[in-house]
């Protein structure tokens, strides 16, 4: 149904693919981390204004969207041939055939839109737009042209980027209206972690992206080199997390976050040895939880 006319689906249909091509899941997430960084900023010593909070996530989440739907137009093809599992293989939207592979690029046009205008009702500062535009941009060239940065081995590292140390920026600015090199070095753990999921979920994927000329770190290198890819950022990832130790971070933050270790360290044994990208979601999405609640406590 890819050449049938928008004006001929029915409203329900058409929402229902808009719902399932935004990944609310994936937006649920976006909204912990945002949250996390709110928190960080607290502890900081700065006061949180619930209209101000409520204010940066609702600019946040159209923006965010708009990311998602870029990624389902421009892996339409990958995503018919590979087989989804719940981490991987986009929505499934598209290549059920019920709506158009066109509205993903107009949800894309009016989710931005949307952000924007929301931006100039509710002005977040400076800092804090020019980030939410930077994540708009280098969301799009994870899938878009010119960059494509997914189709030719950066993917990872950009998406890594924008869903862990970004997203922590945007929220600690939203309520700080500053920049400190504390909150880039207090996110890099979990950034780490994100990047490591990315390995994971684009692993399944893997062949479907090499017959459509996806070059993903999983079709460029061996399984050895991609498994000792993902041993060294694991390991970096505790590296940093004990420097920070009591310099940057406070004892209980740090104390929360080891227990990730040993998911961690299975998940690193699964990897390319498993299609599934379980435990490396898991280990992200607990670090995210456990360090929600440290820095609630600690602020």
């Amino acid at each position: 149904m890819q050449t049938t006319s928008l004006s001929t689906i029915p409203l329900p249909v058409l929402l229902h693919a808009l719902w399932g091509m935004a990944r609310p899941l994936q937006l649920l997430a976006i909204g912990l981390v945002y949250g996390l960084g709110v928190l960080i900023a607290r502890a900081d010593g700065y006061t949180l204004v619930l209209s101000e909070v409520l204010a940066g996530l609702v600019m946040l989440i159209p923006v965010a969207m708009s990311v998602h739907y870029a990624n389902e137009y421009a892996d339409y093809e990958t995503d018919a041939l590979t087989t989804r599992t719940p981490f991987s293989g986009g929505s499934g939207v598209l290549p059920g055939g019920g709506v158009p592979r066109i509205l993903a690029l107009y949800a894309l046009i009016g989710a931005f839109g949307a952000g924007v205008v929301l931006m100039l009702i509710f002005w977040p500062g400076i800092i804090a737009a020019v980030i939410l535009l930077l994540i708009a941009f280098w969301g799009w060239m994870y899938s878009l042209p010119p960059l494509a940065l997914a189709w030719r081995g950066w993917g990872e590292l950009d998406n890594a980027l924008l869903g862990g140390l970004s997203l922590h920026v945007y929220a600690y600015t939203i309520i700080s209206d500053t920049l400190t090199l504390d909150v880039f070095l207090i996110a890099m753990p979990f950034t780490m972690l994100v990047f490591l999921n990315l390995l994971a979920t684009t692993w399944p994927d893997r062949g479907a992206d090499a017959l459509v000329g996806k070059f993903t770190l999983a079709t460029l290198w061996l399984p050895a080199r991609l498994r000792r890819l993902y041993a060294g950022v694991a390991l970096a990832a505790l590296i940093v997390t004990l420097a920070l130790y009591e310099r940057v971070v406070p004892a209980e933050v740090t104390a929360l976050s080891l227990l990730v270790v040993p998911v961690v360290v299975w998940a690193g044994w699964r990897y390319t040895r498993q299609e599934s990208p379980f435990f490396s979601v898991l280990a992200m999405v607990l670090l995210l939880l456990l360090n929600i609640a440290a820095w609630y406590a600690v602020g």
